[in-house]
């Protein structure tokens, strides 16, 4: 259970990506008046957990009414994960989840999708189990990330502004070259399900 305890929350925390979400919090942020940042942000974290929950319990569900098969998801998954692995890597002008719209947040693109985006879901939709323990040990690591969104993007601009530019952009290159390994390691268990129906 420690172990799957361990490797969801890992996973989970490098496919939502919150300190390489900084500087987009930060610049959907800077339009609105201080006070009511911190409000913006649980509730923006709310969202983005509420959503990843419901995915992660009706996974087997939505699966079997869309009839596709776990090794389509995984790979599928793995596929998302990768090509976001690789803008993280080598940066795009229009950041990892693209250009967004300006304004005050609500739930666009805060909660989703830069918490909650197609990667994420596609990752939680694996994590449908069978078991009870496995179930409170996945729910446990989605609490335990979502513990961490909060902690990073309530401090986001006191963080960016502490560690520079150079650093977090550093961190996010390493956090990506984590999940382009953790991408291939899906896509391969995902081809071997696939070899094993043939």
């Amino acid at each position: 259970m420690t172990q799957s305890f361990f490797q969801t929350f890992i996973l989970l925390l490098l496919v939502t990506d919150p300190f390489g979400n900084v500087p987009l919090f930060v610049s959907a942020l800077a339009p609105v008046e201080k006070k009511r940042r911190a409000r913006i942000v649980v509730r923006e974290c709310a969202i983005a957990f509420l959503v990843l929950l419901i995915f992660m319990f009706f996974g087997r569900h939505f699966l079997t009414a869309l009839q596709l098969s776990e090794a389509a998801l995984r790979i599928g998954g793995a596929v998302i994960l990768l090509l976001i692995a690789i803008r993280m890597v080598f940066p795009h002008p229009d950041g990892v989840l693209g250009k967004t719209d300006g304004g005050e947040p609500f739930i666009v693109p805060l909660a989703i999708p830069a918490l909650a985006g197609p990667s994420a879901l596609a990752t939680v939709l694996l994590f449908s189990s069978n078991t009870t323990a496995e179930t409170m040990a996945h729910v446990g690591a989605l609490a335990a990330v979502a513990g961490v969104w909060l902690a990073v993007f309530l401090g986001a601009e006191r963080l960016q502004n502490a560690l520079g530019p150079q650093v977090m952009t550093a961190f996010e290159r390493l956090m990506g070259l984590i999940l382009t390994a953790m991408s291939i390691e899906m896509l391969l268990g995902g081809v071997r399900e696939f070899v094993k129906t043939l």
